[in-house]
């Protein structure tokens, strides 16, 4: 299945609008982690464990959000964005959502390009 950013797929018509497709976690850094990003602070610059957090944090959103789409059955998803929200003072949601579609060449002789 397809994810874009992009609003279309170069080549590719929409068949058919499916409906919104999302995909959330919701991560905390646990105390030992906070304890050494705090420390990270001191010094300045990148403070590595909250990156790497984030970086899975939308990796799983995104897993999620292909999971919700296959039960509605697109072969790709447009519009796709994250979104996050701090629920507490340790605590973030990240959702990734976008437009669950059926797409399909405007020419016969294209094939559908799939990314996994």
């Amino acid at each position: 299945m397809m994810l874009l950013t992009s609003n279309y797929v170069a080549g590719y018509k929409v068949d058919k609008v499916l409906g919104m497709a999302y995909g959330i976690t919701v991560r905390s850094r646990g105390l030992g982690g906070n304890i050494v990003a705090g420390l990270r602070t001191i010094a300045g610059g990148e403070i590595r464990e909250y990156t790497e957090l984030a970086h899975q944090a939308r990796q799983e959103a995104l897993d999620r959000l292909s999971q919700h789409a296959k039960s509605m059955g697109p072969n790709a998803i447009l519009s796709v964005m994250f979104d996050s929200t701090e629920m507490a003072a340790s605590m973030e949601e990240i959702i990734a959502f976008g437009t669950a579609v059926i797409v399909s060449p405007v020419s016969g002789d294209q094939q559908l390009v799939k990314l996994s």
